[in-house]
């Protein structure tokens, strides 16, 4: 009885690690599973969603036929002019009808999509976040040309343009990305400063090759996170 019951207790382990060495050798066979991690609501994340890469993209070929000499064109310096410093939102240069709205949407009629002005000999710079209505929330009225008060600030200037690590590499994105998704808003089309306008505003995947220098880009800190 003893010497039977041994017996069985073998023929269970034989039969128990056939089982597992079915189960491995089937088990490679199916295709591997990663679960997707949902994102903490208090947690930062430095880089922002890329679909406001594709915003403009179906402009592309009308950028792409876009002569680099047009009447009205900015160049870099009328750009860094609207700037208190390199970074904040530029200010606004012509009069509001309301001074007391903060945009609703309105200022979308001439800077979603641009166009050429008149009055002004320019056309109107095309939002890289045409999804935030409350324009004059951030971009202001110029009240005059000089400091309200004497003041040591110095003014924190724009990193150079066109570094790369390599002679043959893509140039490296200076800014941060934050409010900058829409890469063709600013890069393309007649309102683009020309010395950043792209030459292939048709490949509109930008950062398939173009990386952020992390060397001067510092992440804006979130200021709605929870203190801990």
């Amino acid at each position: 009885m003893k010497r039977l019951f041994i017996l069985l207790f073998f023929a269970l382990l034989i039969i128990a690690a056939a089982m597992i060495v079915a189960n491995s050798l089937r088990a490679t066979n199916e295709d591997a599973y990663t679960p997707i991690i949902e994102p903490v609501d208090d947690e930062y994340t430095i880089l922002p969603k890329e679909q406001g890469v594709f915003e403009r993209a179906k402009y592309a070929t009308d950028y792409e036929n876009l002569p680099y000499d047009i009447p009205g064109e900015r160049d870099l310096s009328d750009y860094y002019k609207t700037q208190a410093y390199h970074g904040a939102p530029p200010y606004v240069p012509h009069p509001v009808s309301d001074d007391r709205n903060i945009g609703d949407g309105q200022c979308l009629q001439c800077h979603q999509n641009g166009g050429f002005v008149v009055i002004y000999d320019a056309y109107a710079p095309v939002t890289p976040h045409p999804e935030k209505v409350n324009c004059r929330q951030c971009h202001v009225t110029k009240e005059t040309n000089s400091l309200f008060k004497a003041s040591n600030y110095e003014r924190l200037e724009a990193p150079s343009i066109g570094n790369k690590a390599l002679v043959s590499s893509p140039p490296v994105i200076p800014h941060q990305l934050q409010l900058h998704e829409n890469c063709l808003a600013c890069h393309a089309g007649p309102s683009a400063p020309k010395e950043i306008r792209v030459t292939h505003p048709e490949r509109v995947n930008c950062r398939q090759c173009h990386v952020v220098n992390n060397l001067e880009v510092v992440p804006v800190p979130d200021f709605t996170r929870k203190s801990e």
